[in-house]
């Protein structure tokens, strides 16, 4: 998650945010994301559904994500974890 915060804030910056104003902005739009989620009883694609307006930015930027292929993408870096963790745990193991 903090090199999401990284990226929001790295791209306020290029759009000409200051800097210590882009990462207050990117954290809390992390922030309040989570928040939401957490204190919400609907599921997360639910409440994507509800903050995604036809035509808006968020659907652009979700198309975006499906062209990209991100979840396929975000599933590989999450398998890669995974399996790194598992190595880990192995060689902890060994002691």
């Amino acid at each position: 998650m903090f090199w999401l915060i990284e990226q929001l804030a790295a791209f306020a910056e290029r759009s000409g945010i200051p800097p210590q104003d882009a990462l207050r902005l990117a954290k809390h739009c992390v922030l309040g994301s989570a928040r939401l989620a957490a204190e919400s009883a609907e599921p997360p694609a639910q409440l994507r559904k509800n903050v995604t307006s036809k035509g808006g930015t968020t659907e652009a930027a979700l198309k975006v994500f499906e062209q990209e292929n991100l979840a396929e993408r975000f599933a590989k870096a999450l398998a890669a974890a995974t399996r790194r963790g598992g190595e880990l745990g192995e060689e902890l193991g060994k002691d």
